[in-house]
């Protein structure tokens, strides 16, 4: 499983700001970020809920396995690329 998980919506108004970060940051950095689309998939809806713990419940959502650090909601690129990196 990949280290960076982000859980989204399809129709997510704050999911598509978000998405154009994603993909600067995976070039950029040479970061691989896995979306994962919650609204419309119940297996990966469930998912969310054992890895989110009550910290976010609801997209965008945003976790890096190795660091333990999450973002709830929409952020900034700079937020986003330290969570990604894990600083």
């Amino acid at each position: 499983m990949e280290e960076l998980l982000y859980f989204t919506g399809r129709e997510c108004v704050h999911c598509r700001v978000m998405n154009p970060l994603i993909e600067k940051l995976e070039v950029e950095e040479k970061v691989k970020i896995k979306k994962i689309e919650v609204w419309h998939n119940e297996a990966n809806a469930m998912l969310m809920q054992q890895i989110d713990r009550g910290f976010c419940g609801g997209v965008p959502f945003f976790f890096n396995i190795k660091t333990g650090k999450w973002i709830c909601g929409s952020t900034s690129y700079e937020k986003l690329k330290e969570w990604a990196l894990g600083k």
